[in-house]
C-alpha cells in the first residue's frame, strides 16, 4: 500500500507550511506560492487547529522557527507533497517516452543522481536513462559529438561552456583530509588530485602557489572519487565540496593553515539537437533536485 495523505490535511496547507519552513520567512514563502502573507499565514493557522499542536514561532527580527512538533512535520510534509506531486504528474501529464543520455561526473552520481533517477522513474516510466560517468571536460566532448543529450560538468571547465549552461548549485571547494591521519601536516604537501584539465585541480595548485606552500602532486586520479583513496589511507589531501564526503574524511578548518580556495558551481548543459520532450522532463527534474537540496541545507544550517 502507498502512502496517503491523512483525512483532513490539505496539501495546500502542508506546502505552505514547508515553505515558510524552507525559507524562515512568512515573506518568501507567500512569494513562492504566489500568494500575500497574511493568506499564507492563515494556512498554517488553520493546519496548526487540525493537528492540535503549535508548528512555527517568530524569532528576532522577524525570523520564524520551527518547533519541536514543526521539526516533526517538515519531512514527513516533504515526503507526503513528493508523493502527490508524483501522483499528480504521472495522470495529468502527457505521455513521454523514449531515451534520454545524460552524463554526469561520478561524484556527483553519487551524491544526487539516485533521487533524481528514482523519482523521475516513478513519473516516465516509459523513458530509459543511459548514464555515463566520466570527468567534466570529456563529458562536453561528448556532448559537442551528440554522444549525450544532457549532461552535469564543474564550473570552469571551458568558458564557452559556463555562459550557455543552466547553474544548479554554487558552493566554496574544501580542503579534505583524513580523520585518523593528518597529511596537511607533512611538508612539502602531498596532494592528490584528478586529471590536469579538472578546475578544481587548477583552483588547489595556484591557490597553494599564492601562499607559497611547498607541495607534491602525490596522486593522480581520472576521477574525483579516485582521489578519496590516498586521502583515506592519510597519505595525501584533496579538495572537494563537503556536500557529500564518504566516511573518514573531514574539511580542513581555516584555522589549520590551508590556503583559501574559491567558490565553484554545477552546471547542466543541454544538446541543442537533443530530443523533445524527454529532454525537456529530465531536465526539469535534476533542476527541482538540486533546488531541494539548496534549501534542504539552508535549513539545516
Amino acid at each position: 500500500m502507498g502512502m496517503t495523505l491523512p483525512a483532513g490535511l490539505d496539501p495546500d496547507l502542508l506546502r505552505a507550511f514547508t515553505y515558510i519552513a524552507e525559507e524562515g520567512s512568512f515573506t518568501r514563502a507567500a512569494q513562492r506560492v504566489g500568494r500575500t502573507q497574511s493568506a499564507v499565514s492563515m494556512q498554517v493557522q488553520r493546519l496548526e487547529t487540525l493537528l492540535g499542536q503549535r508548528l512555527l514561532s517568530r524569532g528576532k527580527g522577524g525570523s520564524v522557527q520551527l518547533t519541536p512538533h514543526g521539526q516533526f512535520l517538515l519531512q514527513r510534509a516533504r515526503e507526503l507533497l513528493a508523493l502527490n506531486d508524483e501522483i499528480w504528474t504521472s495522470f495529468r501529464a502527457p505521455t513521454v517516452e523514449g531515451t534520454v543520455r545524460l552524463g554526469t561526473p561520478d561524484d556527483y552520481a553519487l551524491r544526487y543522481l539516485p533521487q533524481i533517477l528514482k523519482r523521475f522513474a516513478d513519473s516516465y516510466p516509459a523513458v530509459q536513462v543511459d548514464v555515463l560517468c566520466l570527468p567534466s571536460i570529456d563529458l562536453l566532448q561528448r556532448l559537442r559529438e551528440g554522444e549525450l543529450d544532457l549532461t552535469l560538468c564543474s564550473e570552469g571547465t571551458t568558458a564557452s561552456a559556463d555562459r550557455l549552461a543552466m547553474p544548479l548549485w554554487r558552493g566554496p571547494l574544501t580542503w579534505i583530509t583524513s580523520t585518523m591521519h593528518a597529511p596537511h601536516r607533512l611538508d612539502p604537501l602531498p596532494v592528490a588530485l584528478a586529471g590536469e584539465h579538472c578546475a578544481w585541480a587548477k583552483a588547489a595548485l595556484s591557490a597553494l602557489d599564492g601562499m607559497g606552500r611547498r607541495y607534491r602532486v602525490a596522486y593522480r586520479s581520472a576521477t574525483q572519487l579516485g582521489t578519496h583513496a590516498p586521502v583515506l589511507a592519510g597519505l595525501a589531501v584533496t579538495v572537494s565540496t563537503i556536500s557529500w564526503l564518504p566516511e573518514g574524511l573531514r574539511p580542513l578548518r581555516p584555522e589549520e593553515g590551508m590556503p583559501a580556495l574559491p567558490e565553484f558551481g554545477i552546471l547542466l548543459l543541454r544538446n541543442p539537437d537533443a530530443r523533445q520532450p524527454v529532454t525537456d522532463a529530465l531536465a526539469s527534474y535534476i533542476a527541482e533536485t538540486f533546488q531541494n537540496e539548496t534549501l534542504r541545507d539552508r535549513v539545516a544550517a
